[in-house]
């Protein structure tokens, strides 16, 4: 077979692959509904953050576009549940034979299923995250945030501000796709969701409990959670990393997971 005919056909081949794991994806019940729920979580939380918090002075220090992202960190729970049943669904029905006999290029699959899961992701968060940041825009003045205590009304227009916005919404994609390479590695849909959250919500907690400031500062720096400081606006000199250095932190996590998540696809059988 020549190089372009070799080309063209592992081009059809990835193209066949995307279109049958988009048509699983689609019919599988709840997948629309729990995307959905990411971007009504992530809104709703963000809203309440919003409503609850108050500034009366120019010393309040707080960070609006941060909190105006609270709902992140609960539609990443939704997030991770969602590109792990996609993996984790078709092991528990037995699908997964049928999937990699019909298409035994796993590794294929796999970047498919990747890709899909982030799109879909980066979809519901390019509408929640603005939403969320407008929902700040509209309930913040009213609780003192406003330019005569030194914040001017949230806008996208605002370099760190939308820095915040386009790198939440990264955040989310990363985390599902962190949360697909250890569904894939480990299987079973409840211990990947129980791995996964245990990274985001628990391991937060441990490094904040250590009484050694130093070792405190390298665990916050190396935890995935290190992504959200992408959300940062104020004071950002003072944290462990920079935000785009929290994000690529996050990613290294993703890869990883992913990396493994690949191993374990082509050495075990299905």
């Amino acid at each position: 077979m020549s190089l372009p005919a070799a080309g063209l056909s592992r081009a059809r081949y990835g193209s066949q692959t995307l279109h049958a794991e988009w048509t699983k994806l689609r019919t599988l019940a709840g997948t629309g509904w729990l995307l959905l729920a990411v971007a009504v979580l992530t809104i709703a939380v963000s809203a309440a953050a919003d409503a609850s918090a108050t500034c009366q002075s120019r010393r309040c220090q707080a960070d609006p576009a941060k909190l105006s992202l609270t709902g992140v960190q609960a539609g990443q729970a939704i997030v991770a549940i969602v590109a792990v049943l996609a993996v984790s669904g078709e092991y528990s029905t037995g699908m997964i034979q049928v999937t990699l006999t019909a298409m035994p290029r796993r590794l294929t699959v796999l970047a498919a299923k990747s890709a899909l899961i982030a799109g879909l992701v980066l979809a519901a968060g390019a509408v929640a995250v603005p939403a969320s940041v407008l929902a700040g825009r509209l309930i913040l003045p009213g609780h003192g945030f406003t330019p005569a205590h030194g914040y001017p009304p949230l806008s996208l227009g605002d370099g760190p501000v939308l820095r915040a916005a386009c790198g939440s919404v990264l955040y989310l994609a990363l985390i599902a796709l962190l949360s697909l390479g250890v569904a894939t590695a480990v299987r079973e849909s409840a211990v990947a969701i129980g791995l996964v959250l245990g990274l985001l919500y628990v391991f937060p907690v441990v490094a904040s409990v250590v009484s050694n400031q130093h070792w405190q500062r390298h665990l916050e720096q190396i935890g995935p959670v290190a992504g959200l400081y992408v959300q940062d606006t104020v004071d950002v000199q003072a944290l462990p990393l920079t935000p785009w250095q929290g994000l690529a932190v996050l990613a290294l996590w993703a890869a990883g997971a992913l990396t493994v998540g690949a191993l374990v696809l082509g050495l075990r059988d299905a």
